[in-house]
């Protein structure tokens, strides 16, 4: 068993060295024919690499999840990475394992998150941010930082905010924030009962709530962002829509209405 010291030292090694470890135990990983220690050098390696994985899960704080729970989902994507590396073939483990790690974390956002789609235009500079993250990482063998991807893209940092910021999704501050005033309806009443009464299903319910809200169209998710994550009024909803705030109550109510349809 690898101690607390151990896993926390090779999480901090220096390129040049954690590249020369994962070398080594990938050399040793292609001619050992054992099964048991062809396992334990896999975790070696994971061990070794965790610094990369949690260099990109960084890369998505604040966009609606726990950190600690992107953590997780980096370090499993990079498990899975390893476990599906082969060595003979001769590639980098990080070219392979990178992209493996940014998958999971996309799937996780998928599955666990509010994906609001954000304007076509952030949608196309997302793909290019992609590809853009992809070269810096192979051609500089590190995770690229904000700044080396925003000067590669040639956006301002006020551009490369609206990019960044928009990728991903966004989690509700709370199910049962009222719509309107203090009987107002909620998210948490277009779902079941049980769900209510029971405090752990809450996350449960968020997964439920998560393909409903991505079937809205994109007016209808804004204003269940502004509303739902932002704790924005009506008022400063329908000043910020170019409406009224009684078109805003009725439209609010039209897409709880439409919600709860499509829950039951």
């Amino acid at each position: 068993m690898t101690s607390a010291s151990t896993r926390t030292r090779t999480t901090r090694l220096p390129r040049a060295e954690r590249a020369a470890r994962t070398e080594a135990l990938l050399e040793q990983l292609r001619s050992c024919t054992d099964e048991d220690h062809r396992e334990q050098l896999r975790g070696e390696l994971v061990l070794v690499n965790r610094g990369v994985a949690e260099a990109v899960a960084r890369r998505y704080r604040g966009r609606g999840l726990a950190e600690d729970d992107l953590a997780q989902v980096a370090y499993l994507g990079l498990t899975k990475a390893v476990a599906r590396f082969d060595p003979d073939r001769g590639h980098d483990l990080l070219t392979f394992a990178v992209p493996t790690i940014r998958g999971e974390l996309t799937r996780h956002f998928r599955d666990h998150g509010w994906a609001v789609r954000p304007p076509r235009r952030v949608q196309e500079l997302q793909g290019r941010y992609n590809r853009v993250v992809d070269d810096l990482h192979q051609e500089l063998g590190r995770e690229p930082t904000d700044r080396d991807v925003r000067e590669a893209l040639g956006l301002s940092e006020e551009e490369y905010a609206e990019v960044s910021g928009a990728w991903g999704c966004f989690t509700p501050r709370s199910l049962d924030q009222p719509v309107g005033g203090e009987d107002g309806a909620s998210l948490l009443n277009l779902l079941p009962d049980t769900v209510a009464e029971d405090p752990h299903a809450v996350s449960d319910a968020r997964v439920s709530l998560a393909p409903v809200v991505r079937s809205l169209d994109e007016r209808d998710q804004r204003i269940v962002f502004l509303r739902f994550y932002e704790d924005r009024s009506q008022a400063e909803i329908g000043a910020e829509l170019g409406v009224s705030q009684v078109q805003v109550s009725r439209l609010l109510s039209r897409i709880l209405e439409r919600m709860r349809e499509e829950l039951t």
